[in-house]
């Protein structure tokens, strides 16, 4: 009690300094937390919380062995958060440069607010990519759901346009110089194209995966996303989500994913106007 008394002391000799220190620490730990929600970093969290816990009860029951093993991990620990949380970092440090002061933007950044995804936006991804399925058109298409893509849309060219199947079909036509890379899509705009992602190096992988698959599952081990790919050799379809690839038989799977992922839909609940606009264009439905 005589510690918060004090402390309750201290804060009202100096109340405007204390309250602006709170203030700062308040929202340093609020942008902690929205850079890591949504990301593997989460993940990285929840770990390190079962690692301290772990360590107190075995303290606590005076498990001696498992107790002095955790205490003298916790010596590298340090060490280890700035490795686990390299990415994070670095995009927190670049957060800064974007910081605003009234109309000053020191540096550009893209528009991550939160918006529902349209049902039109669906069906525009769909045909889309039964089109370029049909023509064994290779295509990386990233969809963000939690954590904002700013860092990888940075690294491709801006487009800032609403989501059709016709511009898709044309960012990866292969006279395009957009083609070779990826699409990323926040809400119903697609924001930048020819964007480079993150490769997998998971041992689960088969020899015959290529480049463009590990690319999509790469960014879905990272962030909150899901990454729809077509591969060029065959022209199939696949997605990637939080770390599992998994190849689908037609765009009619394709639009349940997608309606139940993004819009929180149930199977089959695309109106038939829209499945007939899909068939229209090539698509399987």
């Amino acid at each position: 009690m005589n510690d918060l008394e004090q402390a309750i002391t201290e804060f009202n000799k100096q109340p405007l300094r204390n309250a602006v220190d709170i203030l700062i620490v308040t929202y340093i730990l609020y942008r902690l937390f929205m850079l890591i929600r949504g990301s593997r970093a989460w993940r990285i969290v929840l770990g390190i919380a079962g690692f301290v816990l772990l360590l107190f009860i075995s303290g606590k029951l005076e498990l001696l062995a498992l107790n002095w093993l955790l205490d003298k991990a916790t010596i590298l620990g340090p060490v280890a958060l700035v490795i686990l949380f390299l990415p994070e970092l670095r995009q927190a440090i670049e957060g800064l440069g974007r910081l605003r002061f009234g109309k000053l933007q020191i540096a550009p950044k893209f528009n991550n607010a939160a918006t529902k995804t349209e049902a039109r936006t669906v069906e525009e991804i769909v045909a889309g990519v039964a089109e370029l399925a049909s023509e064994s058109t290779g295509a990386l298409i990233v969809i963000e759901r939690g954590a904002p893509l700013d860092e990888i849309a940075g690294n491709g060219v801006m487009v800032n346009a609403t989501v059709s199947a016709p511009l898709l079909g044309s960012i990866f036509y292969e006279g395009n110089p957009l083609h070779d890379g990826a699409a990323i899509i926040r809400g119903d705009k697609i924001i930048a194209a020819a964007c480079r992602l993150p490769l997998s190096d998971s041992n689960r992988l088969s020899q015959n995966v290529h480049m463009r698959h590990r690319a999509g599952l790469g960014v879905s081990e990272q962030l909150d996303c899901i990454a729809i790919i077509v591969s060029e050799e065959r022209g199939t379809i696949s997605y990637a989500k939080e770390g599992r690839l998994r190849k689908l038989t037609n765009a009619h799977e394709l639009r349940d994913f997608l309606n139940r992922e993004l819009r929180g839909e149930g199977l089959g609940q695309a109106t038939d106007r829209t499945r007939r606009r899909i068939i229209r264009r090539g698509g399987e439905a």
